[in-house]
Formats: C-alpha cells, structure tokens, sequence
C-alpha cells in the first residue's frame, strides 16, 4: 500500500509550527537526498532540519514516505515552473524551449532517483505522475509550437517524441555522474538535433 506522503499524515488540519516543523522537514531532506543520494539516513535529515527524529516520522512514518513527499514537491514546484514560463510568453520562443528543456532534463535526472528507491520498495505513485505529467505535457506543447513558429526547432517534431528524448538524455546525464563536461556535451547534440537543418532554417 502506498504511504500517503504527499499530504501530512495528520488527519486534523496541522497547526501553524507543525506546518513550519514539515516544510523544514522535507526543505532539508531535499538538500541530503541531492547532496549523498537517497540512501542517506533519515536522522541526518532531522540534524539538517534541526529538529528530532521523532519529529521527522510524525509526519513521514517511513523513509519512503519522506522521499515520495520530496518528489511530489518538486515535481509540483517544477509544473509551477513550467506553467509559469507558458504565461511569460517570450520574445525569443527558441531560448524561452530550449531552456526549459534543459530544465527538464536535469531534474529528470534527479527524479529517477527518487523513483528506483521507491520502486524498490514497491511504491508507485500513478496519481501524482498523472497530474503532474500532464501539466508538464501541456506546457512542453505550447513551448514547442512556438518554438517551432519562430523557425527554432524542426517542425516535424511532436511531444511525444520529445520525452522519450528527455529520457534517454536524463539517463545519459546519470551515467556521465560528476563529469559536467560529458553532461553538458550530450544536452548540447540533443539540442544540435532538434533545430532546423540548414536548409529549413527560416
């Protein structure tokens, strides 16, 4: 059964320090869980938050439940992100697409993570990755089609075929680990063959 993590496990509304106490909570188990990966310890967490260990599980009863909050949140804040770059609605489509891409496919990389440590533990989050994922999608097609309208991306592209691209430039960024260079190399041909060829470039 999947722990209900996203949401305080409090069944009463929390009050205003337990809210401050939860959002320390998951603040810092981002920066631990990004600084030595998900299998750090949950009271390395509480000394980064500066609360007890007791004060973590009241409001994450396991390990797991802590690292699906994280995700969901930062799922949820990068949705924010995303929504937020659609309303923008910038002058330069190109760089306003290939930026966000470039977004994208760093947090996916952190996102797997997250997910294989809790597939391992048999969770899965379809709900969240619905939601979220379909934000996300609405989004990358707005940004897409004016890219594409600006003559910045070739036109024969579609969404779908695009995240199946983020992944596997997401997984490649995983296996290239600590060697910047390497990352920033494979970003730069994914985005090398999105743009128009020479011949189509308006």
């Amino acid at each position: 059964m999947t722990p209900a993590a996203a949401e305080p496990t409090e069944s009463k509304p929390l009050r205003a320090d337990a809210r401050r106490n939860r959002a320390r909570v998951l603040e810092a188990a981002e920066s631990v869980f990004a600084a030595k990966g998900t299998g750090a310890p949950t009271e390395e967490v509480a000394r980064a938050a500066g609360v007890g260990i007791g004060t973590v599980f009241r409001h994450f009863p396991t390990k797991e439940a802590l690292l699906e909050a994280v995700l969901v949140a930062r799922l949820h804040r990068f949705a924010d992100e995303a929504e937020a770059v659609v309303a923008a609605d910038s002058a330069d489509p190109g760089a306003a697409f290939f930026t966000f891409l470039g977004g994208w496919i760093e947090m996916s990389s952190a996102k797997n993570a997250y997910f294989e440590a809790l597939t391992a533990a048999g969770i899965t989050l379809p709900k969240a990755k619905s939601e979220i994922g379909g934000r996300l999608l609405g989004a990358l097609g707005v940004l897409l089609s004016r890219a594409q309208a600006a003559g910045a991306v070739r036109e024969d592209l579609v969404p779908g075929e695009l995240i199946t691209i983020i992944i596997g430039v997401a997984k490649a960024a995983e296996y290239a680990g600590p060697d910047a260079r390497l990352r920033d190399r494979a970003v730069t041909i994914l985005f090398d063959g999105l743009r128009p060829l020479a011949g189509e470039r308006r």
